[in-house]
């Protein structure tokens, strides 16, 4: 989609806090990719992967390293991490957001209450009990349960639902098919069959959160489960009932963390990684792609895992290397054991 607003190079960098090499006066009204990039366009390389495509660039401008700028000889925005740069200057490009104040045909209960000052789309419903607050946008086909809140500035696309009694902070962003409160999965078995356990508990997102399409986070079953702030999730993520999740941890798409294990805080858990329940990981783990926990982690660090248990990293890596060779390792001993014999 095209941007409508326009920044002159001097003005981006201002707002970047960067260097500018060349022309200040140029115009950015949009943002592309190092090859698809033309007049008017800004870019960035930060993977060096691409720096094949910097010299055939048509980019009216390139955010770059100090380093890489000086192999450039075009406009450029110089500045230590262009990747942080883009991140920054894409929310400048973003467009408006469509306003509905309250769509007719919306449904909200006589009890609840939503700020004059919040946007509530087509076909939403908000149930008994329920507030909005002001600057929050609700997405069309979007459901809030009774007694359920969403802080300031919260963006709920369409087609999120928030089941009851669950608490999202300020500044949250929502995507479509996102479930917030759900049963978490309790039965116990009698000997025959299997007993529903009710869930009472709730959740409680802090603020600055992003949780992305088709995640779904359970409700606790007495306490409530907690996601800290500025955290992220990706999509297809799901967090059973009564998982903490620490401040500014990330979570990358399909992964699941079983019930009421704690993550701590700065942790980073890569795609389709499984953390088994009642565990504890620490502060600052990295989890690797795929990596299975089956115990806790008490110490930050980078951890990986295969057919085997999480480790370290390091340990890991030998290991994987060991395994590759063990096929010329069984021919070696198989001979070894001719001569012996």
């Amino acid at each position: 989609m095209k941007a409508e607003k326009h920044f002159t190079l001097a003005e981006l960098a201002e707002f970047l806090c960067a260097d500018v090499q060349g022309d200040s006066t140029i115009v950015i009204h949009r943002l592309a990719t190092l090859q698809e990039a033309g007049r008017g366009a800004l870019t960035f390389l930060s993977n060096p992967a691409y720096e094949k495509f910097l010299s055939g660039t048509e980019a009216s401008a390139v955010l770059l390293s100090p380093e890489m700028a000086e192999k450039y000889e075009g406009n450029a925005l110089v500045m230590k991490d262009p990747y942080l740069g883009y991140a920054r200057v894409s929310r400048l490009f973003e467009p408006e957001p469509v306003e509905y104040v309250v769509h007719p045909t919306a449904w909200v209960d006589e009890t609840a209450v939503v700020s004059p000052e919040a946007s509530i789309g087509p076909q939403v419903t908000i149930e008994a009990g329920a507030s909005v607050a002001a600057g929050a946008r609700i997405g069309a086909g979007s459901v809030i349960g009774r007694n359920s809140i969403i802080g300031k500035d919260t963006v709920l696309n369409p087609n999120v639902t928030i089941c009851h009694g669950v608490v999202v902070g300020d500044r949250c962003i929502l995507h479509s098919g996102a479930v917030l409160g759900s049963d978490g999965f309790g039965f116990a078995h009698d000997g025959q069959s299997w007993v529903k356990i009710a869930q009472l508990g709730g959740v409680v997102v802090g603020d600055d959160v992003e949780i992305g399409a088709n995640s779904a986070i359970d409700r606790g079953a007495l306490a409530d489960t907690m996601i800290g702030h500025g955290v992220i999730i990706d999509n297809h993520v799901h967090i059973a009932h009564n998982v903490v999740i620490g401040d500014k941890t990330a979570i990358a798409g399909c992964t699941g963390i079983s019930g009421s294990t704690k993550i701590g805080r700065n942790c980073i858990i890569a795609g389709g990684c499984g953390i088994a329940g009642h565990l504890e990981v620490t502060d600052g783990v990295h989890l690797a792609g795929m990596a299975m926990v089956t115990k806790s982690i008490l110490k930050p660090g980078q951890y990986s895992s295969g057919s085997v248990g999480c480790m370290p990293v390091r340990e890991w890596r030998k290991n994987t290397v060991r395994f590759r060779q063990l096929d010329d390792m069984a021919r070696r001993l198989k001979e070894l054991e001719k001569k012996l014999d």
